[in-house]
């Protein structure tokens, strides 16, 4: 019974050992040049140019919805090309009703101004 999960063990062995090998070498090989600026816990050793409690513009969180919203309706994409020919034409007429949908959000998104940074 377990031999069936021993390549799925493997994987996650392999994956695990290059996870910590790239942490361990990028410790062991990495430049370690320090100075004021890189000790500065904003940015990546860069200097900010900002305060960090400015107020970020709706628009950026608006944009940062609509993108998780798309991205998750691209992941219903895969399932059904996987068993495209199983569904026939009831599948295809479903995922074009479900394209017509996001289309027609993406449409009223783009004409109120929702994708627009200005």
């Amino acid at each position: 019974m377990l031999d069936s999960y021993l390549g799925a063990g493997i994987m996650l062995l392999m994956a695990t050992g290059i996870a910590v090998g790239m942490v361990v070498m990028t410790s062991i090989l990495g430049p370690k040049r320090e100075f004021a600026d890189k000790m500065e816990p904003f940015e990546c050793g860069e200097s900010q140019l900002v305060s960090p409690h400015q107020r970020f513009s709706v628009k950026f969180y608006l944009v940062a919805v609509l993108f998780v919203l798309f991205d998750i309706e691209a992941v219903f994409f895969f399932p059904w090309a996987i068993i495209f020919k199983q569904l026939g034409l009831f599948g295809l007429i479903e995922m074009l009703m479900f394209i017509l949908i996001l289309g027609v959000g993406l449409c009223y998104v783009w004409i109120r101004g929702g994708l627009d940074w200005e």
